[in-house]
């Protein structure tokens, strides 16, 4: 996968990209990580990239012109892209987002700053918005570092196990099962028996009934989007029971 980043920051990403998964990542060849100050395509000697609003208001707004042309330049030799606009008005991002950039062989991240972008940028430019969350940013940098992380852990040979993007929370739409290492026994805190059992069937059991839970009570909205078996409904049943008593 190629990820461009078009930022008036690129520093930002120095230490992010070069650590942990990501530099693994680009190690492995999985993934190539550009990220390009679009100032360079302002097109005029003080690379100014921002200008009043028409109409008055405060704040500035980002002209289209160096967005559009730094686009162009990335694509030009390349097929066509998603081009992903992080905005507090975008799409909120999820796991299954997530799971949908993955599929794609390129991306390009457009990170804001000022009041906003010109509307001409969103109608005309990008394939997709995305918001991180109901709150703001002073720019879209950390959005973008936050997506693309969460993307490219998905990329085939990424992680070390392969089970474990699958298995993390929101993948299967429940929240993860508890984990447990050495020593057995800490300070009188034991790990649950039957996670030493060797017992597979059981151990999986376990975990479902566990992720089934601590998705009902830390996170009961999610369970509107699964499929639940007849023993899951009467497991929440018995829950609700003893939580109303």
């Amino acid at each position: 996968m190629k990820i461009h980043v078009l930022s008036l920051f690129p520093e930002m990403f120095t230490g992010v990209f070069n650590s942990s998964i990501l530099k693994k990542a680009q190690e492995k060849e999985a993934v190539s990580l550009e990220v390009t100050d679009f100032r360079m395509y302002s097109g005029n000697k003080h690379h100014q990239v921002d200008d009043y609003p028409y109409g008055g208001g405060a704040g500035m707004v980002l002209k289209p012109e160096p967005l559009f042309q730094a686009v162009e330049a990335i694509t030009s030799t390349s097929k066509k892209p998603r081009i992903i606009l992080m905005c507090p008005q975008g799409e909120r991002f999820t796991q299954k987002k997530a799971e949908e950039f993955a599929q794609e062989e390129e991306l390009i991240f457009l990170c804001g700053h000022y009041e906003g972008y010109d509307e001409r940028i969103r109608e005309h430019l990008v394939t997709d918005e995305v918001s991180i969350g109901d709150f703001i940013l002073t720019g879209g940098e950390l959005g973008a570092m936050t997506v693309i992380d969460s993307v490219v852990r998905l990329l085939p040979g990424v992680l070390g196990n392969g089970d474990s993007s699958v298995q993390d929370s929101f993948s299967t739409g429940m929240l993860e099962h508890p984990h447990y290492t050495r020593p057995a026994d800490f300070r009188g805190m034991t790990v649950p028996d039957v996670l030493m059992s060797g017992n597979h069937a059981k151990i999986e059991k376990w975990r479902h009934e566990e992720s089934l839970f601590r998705t009902w009570s830390r996170r009961p909205d999610l369970l509107t989007f699964l499929n639940l078996s007849e023993a899951d409904q009467q497991l929440i049943s018995q829950w609700e029971q003893n939580k109303n008593n």
